[in-house]
């Protein structure tokens, strides 16, 4: 058994030697210093007190000569706490001794080692000693640290109320000498911008001097350095572009986990345990505790994880690692808060199922056809032997058609820009790199026209993915690519607020990365960065290819999305391609058949719209013969800019069977040059084909109406048929099988089909009484009559023309205009206007400006929630319990739309503290919070 001074020489000293001390220096260590302990002044039983001399182990030395730490150390076998009050009376004694500041204490017993600032936190486990640079970085913040309930917030950075509470939860559990911290916040809610407000209170009031921002990627890394250059720039970062080499001169470092781990591994000597005083755990969700737990056991920092995990499924052992109460994180904001919020500061999204036969029920002998069977037979396969789960496609089997048939379905339902034409920015998140390619190669070969510009794939191995000018900077920045297809790399953390698609062509096992996921389209627009090809976004898309909600078991809610180009416009578009192409190549007799189809279409819109009504003017040249006898570039250029897109009206339709046609047209159209084909030409034919052969051969045989052209069905999923299949072929081909894709969607895809508990089912509950009868309907549905009823009159009422075209109007003009609205249906007045617009304070004629598109009227939750916003950003000091009774009062008055000064003391207040707002705010505070509810109330 090794000796206290064996312990010292083997353990002790070399452990130093590794932290920089120069044990045999006397500048920088001294060894059994000796410390004369006098007797205490006024005592009168002094043999109770010890007197004479003490000799401690070690004393580290500062620059100016002055002891900065204490070590007291015991021999291995024993308990290194057994020094541990031996450790405290040398530091209070040494400090009685030489003068100067109390020493940071340590005692070990060469295994363990344990550092004691006394007087602030309790003892802690440690890997290594502190540098002189680390204990003299300790000192200078123990002497200037400020208090930190009295340090306010830059609400510039991080101002929303939810974040101000974030951050005080923090700030205060430091005040009570915790060091680990669990920030559990919606993706999209502001967690960076929080955590950078923090490090900015943290800095200011010398608490800490040196951050360490952890995250699991490179792209993490780069987005995380571009919010604190935006936020704190005159904090010095790593690394700065282009910096391979750690430096360490900086206060902001940000690194991913496996850099950061290997550097303790291989560089332990580069960073000592005590060179961070705030490591931030990003995405601290995921199996940190195992994997990289090591980072957190080595750096002995203020620990603050941060994730966008509910609660209700965060792993237990993350709660363990920041010492938080199972299922109780320092602080929790979860997204339906954040949608919910009045105004909102998060996306709604709706979710479209979209699967295929061989996804629901695999390949093998029972699905694939007879035809396809001889072929592999021909091909010398064993079909018996081909036996595949649907969920093992892009795994072990690949399916062509299958991902061209999802990515078409997707250019057809994915929500538009304001072109209506292209998606707006999508995630498509795929199995496999490989699949992620061929997913890409569809897009070009489908939609050659963008280039190989629309879609892009982005994996995390591709050095042209990163930095300026990478392909992530493309999508987030520029018009193009407008799809990004994603292995992993996407599926956490990138914040591209433009982000309107989501399409999940992979099943997802792990609830919280699915709705780390889904948390990339959850993003609002910001104002001040509106970009081109995203004006607007109040709900974003999820298509699911996988039944990943069903999967968790989730009903989600959402809007209904904005109408996209519909099908109709869509379809009469590639007719009237079909036709251009025809007549330059000299089709004649097929540019005169596809001119009667789109002639009969135009006499099929259903005269008695509106739209049609009132384009009279642009129908009536083309109802005339003449005008068809001879098609030119400019008529088709006046069929396409001004009729085609009438064909908005058409409602009474097949648009299933309609789809198909369109398909079949698209084809058609491809096949009229095919004497001229290139290799990408050939290749865009084969993927449209495949897509269509692939609902072809989802038809049930089993129903009678679908047997009955067997024949054709069997023959159009045939190699031959293709090779030789004219103009004529195909529309033989829609004729006969469009009527039936009705059957494959009900029987075997349920394509389109939405899973829908809307947000909006409230508000039916809440009826409005009008009109002598006293007639009764929900709030959004008399809000809707008094909008049509006054856009509607508009047309005709002098007083509501002067008012559109912005002219003043006198008193009695307005008493003349409600007495009309009020007499007729559905009777309008005052009264219920404020009432169906949730504002209690706006005029009648306010109403009507507001209706009319010329004055903008924010409803009275959005008046109460920007004025409480205000409040708070104007006080940003005020503390978390502060801060949740605010949060209380404005959903009581937005509920109630009033208040008393009375119900400040009563419950639901009585909740946060029992006197209610006198156990909260200063009697100061109250009058202002008063005042405030009184204007509101007003």
């Amino acid at each position: 058994m090794s000796t206290e001074q064996q312990t010292r020489k083997n353990l002790i000293d070399k452990a130093l030697v590794l932290s920089g001390w120069n044990v045999t220096d006397p500048t920088q260590v001294i060894a059994e210093l000796d410390i004369i302990v006098n007797l205490p002044e006024g005592i009168t039983e002094p043999q109770m007190y010890y007197q004479g001399h003490q000799f401690c182990d070690y004393v580290l030395l500062g620059r100016d000569a002055k002891p900065l730490a204490i070590i007291e150390a015991k021999k291995t076998g024993k308990d290194a706490a057994l020094g541990r009050e031996q450790a405290k009376q040398y530091c209070y004694n040494l400090q009685k001794d030489k003068g100067g500041e109390l020493p940071f204490c340590f005692y070990t017993n060469g295994l363990e080692i344990y550092f004691w600032d006394l007087g602030n936190t309790p003892p802690r486990k440690i890997v290594g000693y502190p540098t002189l640079d680390d204990l003299e970085r300790f000192r200078y913040l123990r002497r200037n640290k400020k208090v930190l309930s009295e340090e306010l917030i830059n609400t510039d950075i991080a101002g929303r109320d939810y974040q101000l509470r974030a951050i005080r939860a923090v700030l205060e559990g430091i005040e009570r000498k915790q060091r680990d911290f669990l920030l559990v916040m919606a993706t999209g809610t502001g967690k960076t911008r929080t955590c950078i407000a923090l490090v900015d209170s943290l800095m200011r009031a010398n608490h800490v001097e040196r951050v360490l921002f952890l995250v699991d990627r490179i792209a993490l890394r780069e987005q995380g350095l571009n919010a604190f250059k935006e936020y704190l720039p005159n904090e010095p970062r790593w690394p700065n572009r282009g910096e391979k080499l750690f430096a360490k001169d900086r206060r902001i470092y940000m690194a991913t986990y496996p850099t950061m781990l290997n550097i303790i591994k291989d560089e332990a000597s580069y960073f000592s345990p005590h060179f961070f005083d705030l490591v931030v755990i990003d995405e601290s969700h995921r199996s940190i505790y195992n994997t990289y737990g090591e980072i957190l056991n080595y750096f002995k920092a203020i620990n603050l994880g941060l994730t966008a995990t509910p609660t209700d499924v965060l792993d237990h052992n993350t709660f363990k690692l920041f010492n938080c109460e199972n299922g109780l994180p320092t602080f929790a904001y979860t997204y339906q808060e954040a949608v919910t919020n009045e105004p909102a500061y998060l996306c709604d999204f709706q979710v479209m199922k979209i699967q295929t036969k061989f996804q629901m029920d695999g390949i093998s002998k029972r699905t694939i056809s007879l035809e396809d069977q001889k072929q592999l037979i021909l091909e010398g396969k064993a079909v018996e032997e081909i036996n595949f789960e649907g969920t093992q496609l892009e795994k072990q089997v690949i399916n062509k058609g299958t991902n061209t048939l999802i990515v078409k379905e997707f250019m057809e339902e994915s929500i538009k820009d304001s072109s209506g034409v292209l998606p707006g920015k999508t995630i498509f998140f795929c199995a496999t790199i490989g699949h992620a390619r061929r997913i890409e190669t569809i897009f070009d070969t489908l939609y050659p026209q963008h280039y190989g510009e629309l879609a892009k794939v982005l994996v995390s191995d591709d050095p042209r993915v990163y930095g300026k000018g990478g392909l992530l900077d493309q999508f987030t920045h520029n018009d193009m690519p407008r799809i990004a297809i994603s292995v992993d790399m996407l599926d956490t953390g990138i914040d591209v607020r433009e982000i309107v698609n989501l399409v999940f062509a992979k099943p997802v096992f792990s609830y919280t990365k699915f709705w780390q996921m889904i948390g990339r389209g959850t993003r609002l627009l910001e104002a001040k960065k509106i970009k081109p090809w995203c004006t607007e976004k109040d709900v974003f898309l999820i298509l699911d290819c996988w039944d990943n909600f069903d999967y968790f078991k989730l009903q989600p809610k959402g809007k209904e999305l904005k109408q996209q180009l519909p099908l109709p416009v869509r379809w009469v578009g590639i007719r009237l391609d079909k036709i251009e192409k025809a007549l330059e190549l000299g089709y004649d007799e097929i540019a005169t058949k596809e001119t009667s189809i789109l002639r009969q279409q135009i006499q099929a819109l259903p005269k008695n719209s509106v739209v049609i009504m009132e384009a009279a003017t642009l129908l009536s040249p083309i109802a005339d013969d003449n005008y068809w006898l001879q098609l030119n570039a400019q008529k088709i250029a006046f069929l396409r800019q001004d009729i085609k897109p009438l064909f908005r009206t058409v409602a009474q339709a097949d648009f299933k069977a309609m789809r198909f046609s369109k398909d079949v047209l698209e084809i058609s159209v491809a096949l009229l040059d095919k004497a001229t084909w290139s290799k990408e030409d050939e290749a865009r034919f084969e993927t449209l084909k495949d897509g269509l052969v692939e609902q072809i051969s989802e038809l049930p045989l089993s129903v009678p109406m679908v047997a009955r052209e067997e024949k054709l069905i069997n023959n159009a999923q045939q190699h031959h048929y293709w090779a030789q299949c004219t103009d004529a072929d195909l529309d033989e081909l829609a004729e006969k099988l469009a009527s039936l894709m009705t059957f494959r969607e009900v029987q075997n895809l349920g394509l389109g089909q939405v899973k829908l508990d809307l947000t909006d089912v409230l508000h039916n509950k809440e009826k409005v009484a009008f009109g002598p009868q006293h007639e009764s309907v929900s709030v959004s549905r008399y809000r809707e009559m008094v909008e049509a009823f006054i856009v509607e009159l508009t047309h005709d009422n002098p007083i509501l023309q002067k008012i559109r075209a912005g002219e003043g109007i006198s008193d009695l003009e307005v008493a003349v205009l409600a007495k009309l609205l009020n007499e007729q249906h559905p009777h309008i007045t005052e009264a219920l206007l404020r009432n169906v617009y949730k504002n209690r304070q706006a005029r009648f004629i306010q109403f009507i400006r507001h209706i009319l598109g010329i004055e903008n009227l924010a409803s009275f939750p959005d008046t109460v929630s920007k004025a409480f916003d205000q409040f708070i950003s104007q006080h940003s000091n005020l503390n978390s319990r502060q801060l949740d009774f605010l949060r209380l009062l404005k959903d009581f008055i937005i509920e109630r739309e009033k208040i008393e000064k009375r119900d400040l003391i009563q419950s639901p207040f009585t909740v946060i503290h029992p006197q209610g707002i006198r156990g909260v705010f200063s009697p100061a505070e109250i009058n202002e919070i008063v005042a405030l509810t009184e204007r509101l109330a007003a």
